[in-house]
């Protein structure tokens, strides 16, 4: 998969999980610059600053919450590609972050087999 001059912004508050969600696209190509954010706020304003092409947001985060930011950056880009990632197995959360304008849902842990599915359908699409 192509992701030369891709921009890809990874919004958790677990430094870990962005790691591992980063090293996981990075498996599927060369070439895409990360952008990280430790809380949902810091993930709308690097959203605005940077204008990535997807964007991974859990939904438990600190200072403001996926859902919101998913909100927020909707609002600011209609075309905005999120995708959320989270342990959170609550329906009405997930429903929530779908009906605030995320096109997608990655199941913590991650399988790579998910990534690799959002980012075909998502990047190549």
């Amino acid at each position: 998969m192509d992701l030369n001059g891709k921009k890809v912004l990874v919004g958790d508050d677990s430094i870990l999980a962005r790691k591992q969600l980063i090293d996981t696209v990075k498996g599927y190509g060369e070439g895409a610059t990360f952008i990280e954010a430790k809380n949902g706020q810091e993930a709308v304003e690097l959203y605005k600053e940077n204008s990535p092409d997807i964007c991974f947001l859990d939904i438990v985060m600190p200072v403001m919450d996926g859902v919101a930011a998913v909100k927020n950056i909707v609002e600011f880009d209609k075309q905005a590609i999120v995708i959320i990632v989270s342990s959170v197995g609550t329906q009405s959360m997930l429903k929530a972050a779908i009906d605030a304008g995320a096109k997608d849902f990655i199941q913590k842990p991650i399988e790579k087999e998910q990534v690799e599915h959002v980012l075909e359908a998502h990047l190549e699409g």
